[in-house]
């Protein structure tokens, strides 16, 4: 197992300089060769001929190549052609946005390549999903794995570099599948399988491969969960309330609690009378009341005499909750702190004084609150919020401050139940299906750059009727290498130019701590007409007089931020809007601002976000694992998935040192280890 870990740079035909480019495809060792799979393959013993071509077919054939000509299309898109020959006829073959292959592609060169067919001024070309150059020396295999390359390395190298640690280090590699568990799931074993992944003889072979890696991935990481579980099923603490503190909560919101809010809390006011230590994922739509939820449950925790923590990703939601639970506990004893980075040392002492003896009951803070000098006297509740934000031993650390506390960990990206469960088979699961009354759809609009003085306009007559706008840009300053509207900018050019008549704000991530809360708090006083911004104000910010959302470049953005996004609207009675502005290229992009278009629903937007990216991308997360996801597809492979659930609760795998060491290699630093 120790020589799988083993530096990549020593590989025979590796070295140095061919380390650093297998470095930049994340490939460090011969672990992450292995894994290094193909995203598809050239069958050399199925090629068209050129006259035999018809539109709609996807095809390989091998031709000659006669020229090659490059072009920019109106939106910007590059294209290059290149005319191709073989015995029967002469086609075209099309790249789109790869200018630099002009390079690669020499007149009179072979070229094995694979596409589909469209017809284009009644004549037959191939737009290419996979290609490779035929060099002097033939290649014997009829399938030839086509691998994710980087600047500098080609096909022919990385094969080399594959078989090299195939016939080396394959036997290495440990099966903890035994044997008879392999044949009641009809799976191969591993090692034949990564031969096959990589050098499959025919289709067959490929799918086999492919049934049992997805399976190993997926085992390994229920294994990864399963061993480094949230739930400990130790004894923790019972809450019994004392006074009638949760009644009072309850009388300061602003809005009677929905049907599903009170289910909710049911199921959490349960977890934590009970003996046994809560673990509990709360899900909730943008807007859905997840904090009321767990100003609650921390009003349950303090009311039974113990103390309650909440963790949020950034200062701008930490002080957003810190201003909540102020409000929620108002008229109470309750003592409540903040505490982030930006707390000065003299306050931030008297704060840790005062929650080391029991004097503070709430404490709402960033990571701040896992530094080692944070004491409690009785932890009771630990609240993490975005909870994807924060890897597992961030969490961890927080809980370790008391014994056992509950914890409820809180996120607001939708995600569909049955990937939950593989996500979150060691948590209950509570979800907030219904948004507060009052709450008003946000009419979404996708208006091209072409159309930009329209949307001004509009939100010239929105401000002048008194609402307030949010303009976000993905980027702070202009960048040479993309043409993306940067903040700083935009701000010039409409505080300046478009609408001096108004007050128009800057908030982006490189303002320090005081200047982002000066800003916001202007904008809340409404002050600023006009905010530009950047995703810094993602989650935390309410404002409800804000009732416009313009999102620029939405192209940029995944389903999940610009519905988190357009959630910052819609907040008060004003009727909201949100318009997405931008120039898409891609068939994903489109299909992203179309679903914006269709549903305000964030299940909805999860599901549609899931078929289009795939899990590993929808979750954005590290510690996950699932950018480590190289096979296995959550959606596709869900039986897969429920049954390595089941079995990681099983099977026993003799050596600890061994899967420790397996999961390392495969979850790299995102797990904690092992004991024994």
């Amino acid at each position: 197992m120790e020589r799988l870990a083993e530096n990549i740079q020593y590989i025979k035909g590796v070295g140095p300089t061919r380390s650093r480019q297998l470095n930049r495809l994340g490939i460090t060792n011969i672990f992450d060769i292995l894994w290094h799979v193909p995203r598809g393959y050239i069958n050399r013993d199925h090629t068209a001929c050129i006259n035999t071509l018809q539109p709609g077919e996807t095809v390989s054939i091998r031709a000659t190549i006669l020229g090659t000509t490059s072009s920019r299309a109106r939106r910007g898109m590059s294209i290059l052609k290149a005319l191709l020959q073989d015995r029967t006829g002469i086609t075209t073959a099309v790249w789109f946005n790869q200018p630099f292959l002009k390079n690669t592609l020499k007149t009179g060169q072979e070229i094995f390549l694979t596409g589909k067919v469209a017809e284009k001024g009644g004549q037959a070309e191939i737009n290419v999903a996979e290609y490779e150059m035929i060099g002097n020396e033939e290649e014997t295999a009829k399938i030839a794995a086509v691998y994710p390359l980087t600047e500098g390395l080609n096909q022919k190298s990385m094969r080399r570099i594959v078989a090299t640690v195939i016939d080396g280090y394959l036997r290495e590699y440990p099966d903890i599948l035994p044997g008879p568990l392999r044949d009641e799931l009809s799976l191969c074993d591993i090692r034949s399988a990564l031969r096959n992944i990589h050098c499959p003889q025919n289709r067959e072979n490929y799918f086999s491969a492919r049934q049992r890696l997805a399976f190993e991935e997926l085992l390994l990481f229920q294994l990864n969960l399963v061993k480094n579980s949230l739930r400990t099923n130790e004894k923790g603490i019972p809450h019994a309330e004392r006074d009638d503190l949760v009644s009072k909560v309850k009388g300061n919101l602003p809005y009677h609690l929905t049907g599903a809010q009170q289910k909710v809390i049911r199921e959490i006011f349960a977890d934590m009378e009970s003996e046994t230590s809560m673990t509990r994922l709360l899900q909730g739509d943008v807007g859905a009341g997840k904090t009321v939820v767990a100003a609650l449950a921390a009003a349950k925790c303090v009311s039974s005499g113990h103390q309650a923590a909440i963790m949020a990703p950034t200062e701008i939601l930490s002080r957003q909750h810190f201003c909540s639970m102020q409000k929620f506990f108002a008229g109470t004893n309750v003592a409540i702190a903040s505490l982030t980075s930006g707390t000065h040392i003299k306050a931030r002492n008297q704060i840790l004084s005062a929650l080391a003896c029991g004097e503070v009951n709430i404490i709402v803070g960033t990571h701040s609150l896992i530094q080692d000098d944070i004491k409690f006297a009785s932890l009771g509740l630990t609240v993490i919020d975005e909870q994807h934000r924060f890897g597992v031993r961030q969490r961890a650390r927080l809980n370790q401050k008391g014994q056992s506390p509950d914890m409820l960990v809180m996120t607001a990206t939708p995600i569909p139940r049955t990937l939950a469960l593989t996500l979150y088979g060691d948590l209950e699961i509570s979800i907030i299906n219904e948004l507060p009354p009052g709450r008003k759809p946000i009419p979404t609009k996708f208006i091209p750059h072409t159309g930009r003085k329209k949307v001004y306009d509009f939100v010239e007559k929105q401000v002048e009727q008194g609402a307030q706008v949010y303009i976000v840009c993905p980027l702070v300053e202009e960048s040479q290498k993309q043409d993306l509207q940067a903040a700083v900018s935009l701000y010039d050019e409409l505080s300046q130019i478009v609408f001096p008549q108004f007050s128009v704000g800057l908030l982006h991530g490189k303002m320090k701590a005081e200047e982002k809360q000066a800003e916001i708090e202007k904008f809340k006083r409404r002050k600023i007409d006009i905010l530009i911004t950047t995703t810094i104000i993602e989650v935390g910010i309410d404002v409800p007089n804000a009732s416009l959302m313009i999102i620029e470049h939405a192209e940029r953005f995944g389903l999940a931020q610009l519905h988190q996004l357009r959630g910052r609207v819609g907040r008060g009675q004003r009727q909201s809007y949100c318009i997405l502005t931008g120039n898409p290229q891609s068939e994903e992009a489109f299909r992203r601002i179309k679903a914006m278009e269709k549903t305000n629903d964030g299940f909805l937007l999860a599901q549609e976000d899931l078929k289009i990216r795939g899990p590993g991308e929808f979750m954005g997360v590290r510690q996950h694992g699932l950018q480590q996801f190289k096979i296995a597809d959550l959606t596709a492979d869900l039986k897969l998935s429920e049954k390595a659930r089941e079995i990681a609760r099983t099977i026993e795998v003799p050596d600890n040192k061994i899967l420790n060491k397996y999961l390392q290699l495969k979850f790299k630093n995102d797990l904690m280890q092992i004991s024994g």
